[in-house]
């Protein structure tokens, strides 16, 4: 078994999740991040994990198939021995459309990857931390879920879901040692925000970039940062907390 702690990023080889990943390597924790299709950059991510000194796993792993999360689980036993903390933050965003305008298939993919699938990691991963007597799940939520903005939906209901999974599970598992808490990241710098920026068109993404007290779109690390304070003993006495990382909105 490894000295070090040991963390599983799900969704690790982009943006916060490749954030996250980097920034425990330099922690020195083992990690073990999920890609679904992007090898490249997970391998990249996985030069950074291994230049920083620490072990370092990149599995490619769909945690809306009901049979990853068991694997991934096992996948990190084995190459650390044990999992310290969880990092549920794989996910999804759909068409930006109402709600009536919503397939079923698009809601139903949504609640998979956004929330179902935390579900199935946390089913999986929680026996072992029990055992451990010790733990650190954090749920990469969304601000949309303070705004419940048109045009969101399927996603802010997603992570709605998470968050009230973060909180009820917080209250089962602290006797077991075990801490849940959520991120909810504002408006930040990533490939997932380009594409929804696109989606709404130039003018309606100046607008929420507007709405943002600071004057500026968040950076990946600085979520990196949120998680890492949460993972560590400094947060001690901190579960079932929903913490905002929003530049002070909108909705802050």
């Amino acid at each position: 078994m490894s000295k070090n702690k040991s963390i599983v990023v799900t969704g690790g080889s982009r943006g916060i999740g490749r954030a996250i990943a980097i920034e425990f390597a330099n922690q020195n924790y083992d990690v073990l991040i999920t890609y679904l299709t992007n090898e490249i950059a997970a391998q990249e991510v996985l030069e950074a994990i291994n230049s920083a000194g620490v072990k370092g796993v990149a599995l490619k792993a769909d945690t809306c198939d009901k049979t990853s999360p068991s694997k991934i689980v096992e996948s990190a036993l084995d190459a650390f021995g044990k999992i310290d903390v969880l990092v549920n933050n794989a996910g999804i965003s759909p068409p930006k459309e109402f709600l009536v305008d919503q397939t079923v298939e698009d809601w139903d993919a949504t609640m998979d990857a956004n929330l179902s699938s935390a579900f199935r990691m946390v089913k999986a991963v929680i026996p072992h931390m029990r055992k451990q007597a010790s733990g650190n799940i954090i749920n990469i939520s969304s601000n949309v879920t303070r705004r419940l903005a048109p045009n969101f939906g399927p996603y802010a209901v997603s992570k709605a879901g998470l968050e009230a999974l973060t909180q009820v599970l917080s209250k089962e598992e602290a006797s077991h040692g075990i801490r849940v808490n959520a991120i909810a990241p504002g408006f930040i710098e990533t490939d997932m925000l380009r594409n929804a920026f696109n989606e709404l068109g130039e003018a309606k993404a100046r607008e929420y970039e507007d709405s943002i007290p600071m004057k500026r779109l968040g950076r990946t690390e600085e979520i990196a940062n949120m998680v890492a304070v949460l993972a560590s003993n400094t947060s001690s006495f901190v579960t079932g907390q929903i913490i905002y990382v929003n530049g002070g909105g909108p909705g802050g």
